[in-house]
């Protein structure tokens, strides 16, 4: 045995997922919003121009993938850390490396950091100065939203690209191909592989071709081989691969049904939604998913109404977690019962959405000074601050502007005449705020 058969036993030793990793664009397998033919993104890969930039998605869509990809196409250097065990001196090490590589090769070096929202200030304050210089070319890669997890200065410096759950549809192709691949797949196999196998493993996976490759790896090396060799995975075989029941219902029906839930929830018919939300579980649809719906409608359709309908509901999910199935069927019919009964209300989705399009649209924003930061101001900065009214020392309340001159009779939120609700128009009547758009 030669090296060449080390390195071969190491290579198969290598889950499925990680064998069939896309090595170029072409293989990529979905985010064609980022990655389609004349995208800023391919461009900027093809010329070697990308700057520092974060990946945010969720797992198994693509993200360190595509750094992979990004590294093997350029002419820098590319070095990867984890944010889960690299420290500041690992830092400041690929720091050091990079700044020798362009000082004396001219090469520009690319620092790819999986799980970069687990950088804690410290950590990032060491990396700011170099990807500022542009001295390292900065990717990060987060399950998380990095803008409320990562440094914001380190957020203003790169260019977010986000990615999505890959389509059933991506998820179905990359399957059949890690069939076939008899170097990098299961070809070396004699498999058959039923349609609703497949099909069921690309549903069930959520988008995530690493979870989907390993329920396929898992279905076909688990599953004894027939007399004439073939290994027959079945849908059983695929249930029991990737642990969730095939639905009972087709795609579309499941479509349907989960609709119908959401719409009886918003209608007020409890009946209905406790019928559907059962109809989708005994399907064979992960009750989270349920519950996640239903957390989204206690605040968009309950909202302000009652206030209480998102306790209740978050509740049930923490309970569901706790409990487990069948128990947990219990507080999520309660919760899925109170939002039906609550008061209804669409103030908290309307105050969203007009505040969104201010804050992207709106460009005169400045913050009045009173309001602003005087911790390290200059002398005018903290003489402005001193205009800023206590509420506390007025009984709770006092009349000041809060928004930027060019928003500041803007009414974002204005409560319904339902529920809890109506105290709080009340409330800001005799307070003298405005409580409709008409009363600015």
């Amino acid at each position: 045995m030669d090296l060449f058969d080390f390195n071969d036993n190491e290579e198969k030793a290598k889950p499925l997922a990680e064998r069939m990793r896309a090595s170029t664009l072409k293989e990529f397998v979905g985010q064609q919003h980022l990655v389609a033919e004349g995208s800023l993104l391919r461009r900027a890969i093809a010329l070697d121009r990308l700057g520092s930039c974060i990946f945010w998605g969720p797992p198994g869509c693509g993200k360190t993938t595509l750094a992979n990809i990004i590294a093997s196409q350029t002419n820098g250097e590319f070095i990867k850390l984890n944010a889960v065990n690299a420290g500041v001196a690992d830092v400041k090490k690929a720091v050091d490396t990079a700044r020798g590589n362009l000082k004396m090769f001219g090469k520009r070096t690319y620092l790819m950091l999986d799980e970069c929202h687990r950088f804690n200030k410290t950590q990032s304050d060491s990396l700011l100065p170099a990807i500022e210089q542009g001295t390292i070319i900065f990717i990060g890669s987060t399950t998380e939203n990095p803008y409320a997890s990562m440094t914001p200065a380190i957020v203003s410096r790169c260019r977010v690209f986000e990615f999505r759950h890959l389509s059933t549809q991506d998820i179905r192709g990359a399957l059949v191909r890690a069939l076939a691949d008899k170097r990098k797949g299961l070809g070396q196999y004699k498999t058959q592989v039923s349609e609703e196998a497949l099909d069921h493993i690309a549903v069930t996976a959520g988008g995530d071709l690493r979870t989907a490759y390993n329920a396929l790896e898992l279905a076909v090396l688990t599953t004894p081989p027939q007399a004439d060799g073939t290994i027959a995975v079945t849908l059983t075989d695929a249930e029991q691969s990737i642990q969730r029941k095939a639905l009972s219902y087709n795609e579309d029906m499941y479509y349907d049904i989960l609709s119908a839930f959401c719409k009886s929830l918003r209608g007020s018919d409890s009946n209905a939604a406790l019928y559907y939300a059962m109809r989708l579980i005994e399907g064979g649809c992960d009750p989270m998913l349920v519950l996640r719906r239903l957390i989204a409608h206690s605040a968009e359709d309950v909202g302000m109404a009652d206030p209480n309908a998102l306790v209740v509901a978050t509740a049930a999910l923490t309970a569901f977690q706790n409990m487990g199935y069948p128990e947990g069927l219990i507080p999520l019919s309660e919760a899925i019962i109170y939002v039906c009964e609550a008061e209804k209300s669409y103030s908290v989705k309307n105050a969203m959405l007009a505040a969104r399009h201010d804050a992207v649209t709106a460009r005169d924003d400045d913050i009045p000074p009173y309001l602003k930061d005087n911790t390290f101001g200059d002398a005018e900065t903290k003489a402005q601050s001193k205009r800023y009214l206590f509420p506390h020392d007025y009984g709770g309340w006092v009349k000041q502007q809060y928004l930027p001159d060019t928003l500041k009779d803007r009414v974002y939120y204005a409560p319904s005449p339902y529920g809890f609700e109506r105290k709080v128009k009340e409330t800001r009547r005799r307070k003298g705020m405005p409580a409709d758009p008409d009363e600015t």
